[in-house]
This record gives C-alpha cells, sequence and structure tokens, in this order.
C-alpha cells in the first residue's frame, strides 16, 4: 500500500443474514449448513476505491445504498464478508446518533471509554478532559447519565471526542444534522481546520455541504459505485436521480451535458486591477450548461443588466441590476415557479429568489406555446475575488408540492478579480468605515 494513502478499499463485500422469524436463528445454529433459513441482503457489493491522505470524499446515496455500513467497515465496526480494507492512521468516527455511548453511564464516563477506545491513554484523556467538556458546552449534563441527554447533546459530546483525539482520519456520517446553528458552525470551524492536515470522509444528503466541503465524491446505488469523481459533477447528477425518483413516471428528465470548460484556478489577475475595486463580468452560458427538463417548459434567456444604465458586461458591485429569466411553456402551465440560486465555485448557495412571494397573492396561469417571464431586482453584492456560476429553474406548483420542468446550473457565469473585497462568502458595499480616538 502507497504511503500516500489513507484508506484504501479493495473489492470489499457484505452480506446480512435476514431472518423472517427469531426461531429461524436457531434452527440455523441448529442444522448449520446443512439448510438455510434465512435470505441474503447484499449491502455492498465489490467496492474499491482509495483515499489518499489529506483529501477530503464524499459519500453520497439515497437511503439503504450501503454508504453508512461502508463507513462503519472502514472504521472496524463492521467486517467485510469479502474483500479488504487498509488503513493507515488513526480513526475517529461520528456516524449514527449516540453510536459508541453507554446510555447508562455519565457524559464524563462516556468520555472516558469512547476515547479509551479511540486510542488515549487515561493519562491523555484527563489532560484534555476541560477542553472535551468546554467544546461539547453541555454544563453540569456531563456528569448526568447520557440517556436523558437530548440528541443535540448526544452529538456535542461526540463531537467534543473525536475533536481532541488526534485523529489522522475522520469519518463523519450525517451527524450534525441535529445539532443546533451555533454548534454547527463551531463543528464546521473544526472540520475546516482538521482538513489541512487530517484525512476526511464525509456522508451528507445535502449537497452543498458535499460540493462545499469535498473535492471527490463517491455515489453509491444498491450496494455498488454508480459513479465517482469530481464533487460538484457527482452531486448534480445525484440531485437529477433523486429527483427523478420523486417524480416516478409522472415526469422523465433528460440530461443536458455541458460544455463549459469551467475553471477552477484561484488565480485571479489581482494586479490587472488598478483603482482597488471589484471587476465584475457576466458571461452567458446557457447554451452550454448542464442541467435536465421534463419537456414540459423551457427556458429560453437568462439576462442579467444594470438597472437605469446603459447596457454592459463590467460590473463593481453595490449597483441595482435586473435579472430576467424567460420561458416558454410547452405544456399548460397552472401555477409557474421561476427561480435562480447564485453558487460559488463550490457549489453553496449564497443567494437567490423565486416568483412564489409575487404569486401567491396574484396567481398566474401559462398555457401552452405561450412565453412568460420573471424579473429580479437586486443589488449586486461585492463579491470575492473567483469564479460564480446562476442556477435557473421553471417549476409548477407550490412552495411544499411542485415539480422543476428545466433546471439549468449553469446560465450565467460570473468572474470576479478584486483586491478590495477578501473576507467572507460575500460582501456589501459600506458607506463609511472610519478610526477615530476619543
Amino acid at each position: 500500500m502507497s504511503s500516500d494513502i489513507a484508506i484504501k478499499i479493495n473489492e470489499i463485500a457484505k452480506i446480512f443474514q435476514i431472518y423472517d422469524k427469531p426461531i429461524d436463528r436457531l434452527k440455523q445454529s441448529v442444522w448449520g449448513g446443512k439448510k438455510q433459513f434465512y435470505k441474503e441482503y447484499k449491502a455492498l457489493n465489490e467496492i474499491s476505491f482509495d483515499v489518499r491522505k489529506g483529501e477530503t470524499v464524499g459519500i453520497v446515496g439515497c437511503n439503504g445504498a450501503g454508504k453508512s455500513t461502508l463507513l462503519q467497515m472502514v472504521c472496524g465496526t463492521l467486517t467485510p464478508t469479502s474483500g479488504e480494507i487498509k488503513i493507515q492512521g488513526r480513526v475517529a468516527a461520528l456516524l449514527e446518533l449516540g453510536a459508541g455511548f453507554n446510555p447508562e453511564f455519565t457524559g464524563k464516563e462516556n468520555v472516558f471509554m469512547s476515547a479509551t477506545i479511540l486510542g488515549l491513554s487515561k493519562e491523555e484523556i484527563e489532560k484534555r478532559y476541560e477542553d472535551i467538556v468546554e467544546f461539547a458546552g453541555i454544563g453540569e449534563f456531563i456528569n448526568q447519565p447520557v440517556k436523558i441527554y437530548s440528541s443535540g447533546m448526544y452529538i456535542r459530546l461526540a463531537f467534543a471526542v473525536i475533536a481532541h483525539v488526534d485523529a489522522d482520519i475522520l469519518v463523519i456520517d450525517e451527524a450534525l444534522a441535529v445539532g443546533d446553528a451555533v454548534f454547527v458552525q463551531k463543528c464546521m470551524r473544526f472540520i475546516r481546520d482538521f482538513q489541512r492536515k487530517g484525512t476526511l470522509l464525509f456522508v451528507s444528503h445535502d449537497m452543498a455541504s458535499v460540493m462545499n466541503l469535498c473535492e471527490t465524491a463517491v455515489w453509491l446505488d444498491n450496494g455498488r459505485i454508480r459513479k465517482k469523481g469530481i464533487s460538484k459533477q457527482i452531486a448534480q447528477e445525484y440531485l437529477e436521480s433523486s429527483l427523478q425518483e420523486v417524480y416516478g413516471t409522472d415526469v422523465s428528465l433528460t440530461s443536458k451535458e455541458s460544455s463549459l470548460d469551467v475553471n477552477d484556478s484561484d488565480d485571479s489577475d489581482i494586479e490587472s486591477v488598478v483603482n482597488y475595486e471589484s471587476v465584475i463580468t457576466v458571461e452567458n452560458n446557457l447554451q452550454m450548461a448542464s442541467g435536465w427538463e421534463s419537456g414540459s417548459a423551457e427556458i429560453t434567456e437568462v439576462v442579467l443588466e444594470k438597472v437605469g444604465e446603459a447596457s454592459t458586461k463590467v460590473y463593481g458591485g453595490g449597483e441595482k441590476v435586473r435579472m430576467i429569466v424567460r420561458a416558454k411553456a410547452i405544456k399548460g402551465l397552472d401555477e409557474p415557479i421561476i427561480g435562480f440560486i447564485v453558487k460559488d465555485k463550490l457549489g453553496q448557495d449564497l443567494f437567490g429568489e423565486n416568483t412564489l412571494p409575487r404569486t401567491k397573492l396574484n396567481p398566474v396561469s401559462i398555457g401552452a406555446d405561450e412565453i412568460f417571464e420573471a424579473r429580479f431586482i437586486f443589488k449586486m453584492p461585492m463579491l470575492p475575488n473567483g469564479q460564480y456560476s446562476i442556477m435557473v429553474s421553471v417549476a409548477n406548483g407550490d412552495l411544499y408540492n411542485n415539480i422543476q420542468h428545466h433546471y439549468i446550473h449553469d446560465a450565467l457565469i460570473i468572474n470576479v478579480v478584486s483586491s478590495k473585497v477578501r473576507w467572507g462568502l460575500m460582501g456589501i458595499p459600506f458607506e463609511e468605515i472610519d478610526l477615530r480616538k476619543y
């Protein structure tokens, strides 16, 4: 095994024995291999991939795809039926809620038990105990049995432990979904810091998180690898597949492949900007963008323009702009919706809007072959250096029950070169900045 490989998964399979009745287990133990009283369920089937040291890999797939089974084998709590997994480094895992905790033990007792299992000595745990308690932030509940903990308290304590065991490999399985906003932010800061020195295996149904955190992703489907590659591409294809399952046979989505060569480089030409202001350019990519369509409606045009000024392709940030999304109804739409989301290059949603706030008050229906459009007026934010994309879509329905009929990932591409805006995901134009001595 190469020294730069943290996790090597080689043709692993996992078969579970499923019994219809409890008595069948006893019958099987009596008859042994002479007769079979169970059905075989293959949770994983010949899975192979490598995770390099320092890499962050996302694992995506629907419920029952085999994600949690895979992670449990990586952590050593399950053994493969066949194949092998090789690990280089100490593994710490945050799997299903409260996994590894004894509900009758206090929080303190579980800290010592869990940290011991993860390889720390008693002396090491005692040195780090106060830091673990402070990170968890559950107060006096640390001395109470964890069986009385809320789900959020479970996760707080479990994450606090794995954050202090000096792991080389961190495995997280959707656990942060139950945390409160403040604690999730604390965990994300730890994860960002960990990524600079360690290896992360991350499972989530939140595709924005996968694109944001992970360089690559593996898509599991019915126990097999359906696809692996760049996280953004895998997340987009998985989202399309998931929507197709939701829609069933009522709607048939057709993929549209992108012919855009996206530049993922961070090497913006900052020196070309001499006035220390942002230079924002917008490229129309509608004809080359990827996405999917159902055949019931089609987006025909997407335009971004300044309000009340001559047409320009260059923006500075802070000016009032108008986005126009024009579409054609191929079939009648009784509750049409048009919306957009601006995303950074990792696929993280920055901001967006749709027409529901308007049509809820003033319903609009569109007949077959009719043209309709949505207009959104807003101030262009002060975006940090980089490349951004605008997703647009047309759907039919309401907030809770709708069908996307045309979904385009990269309809517009925004390129930003700036030496002024540096901090955060998105900036705002300040009217005054001052420093005074009284």
